[in-house]
């Protein structure tokens, strides 16, 4: 972290000359241009006291919070295949178990399935890109071709297959995060 440079974006936000802020915190002004340069460091009660004039303080000061990650490309998503259900499932959004929702990919191959998910709380929605699929909840099966979309609540187990005689490939999204 360059605290100089932080001190100098907090100190033009607030709409302050370097004057302004040394007056505020008993400074020089040259001390303030130091500090801003990162040509000296403060001691912490200096420190305090600028970023009080500053309209904040330490823990905010030092709290860095990531940016959120909106777009994601190709080289995130991670595959996994399954030969057994002839199955690929790429994750298109990278740790999404710890979001809300969870997107996925699935690509099934003629006669592949998924996983069968257990009941749970949540939601699940699917939307066909290509093929035709066989959506199970329970004993219950329902058709969904090309463009058509399919939408429960998982109070059964589930799963869905490619009964279909091409490739089939599904955006499921689940809630929450069950893949």
């Amino acid at each position: 972290m360059n605290i100089g440079e932080k001190i100098k974006a907090l100190r033009v936000a607030n709409g302050l000359t370097q004057e302004e802020l040394a007056n505020r915190c008993e400074l020089t002004k040259g001390f303030i241009s130091q500090v801003e340069r990162d040509l000296t460091s403060p001691s912490i009660a200096t420190l305090v006291d600028i970023l009080e004039s500053l309209g904040t303080n330490l823990k905010e000061f030092f709290n860095e919070t990531e940016e959120e990650k909106i777009v994601f490309q190709k080289d995130d998503i991670f595959v996994q295949e399954d030969t057994d259900n002839k199955s690929e499932i790429h994750w298109v959004v990278p740790n999404a178990q710890k979001n809300d929702m969870e997107p996925i990919l699935i690509i099934l191959e003629q006669g592949g399935k998924s996983a069968t998910h257990d009941p749970h709380e949540g939601e699940e929605f699917g939307y066909v890109l290509s093929g035709t699929i066989v959506i199970y909840i329970g004993n219950k099966k329902f058709k969904a071709k090309k463009g058509e979309t399919f939408y429960f609540k998982p109070s059964r187990s589930h799963y869905i297959s490619n009964e279909g005689k091409t490739k089939a490939k599904v955006l499921w999204v689940s809630t929450p995060p069950s893949f």
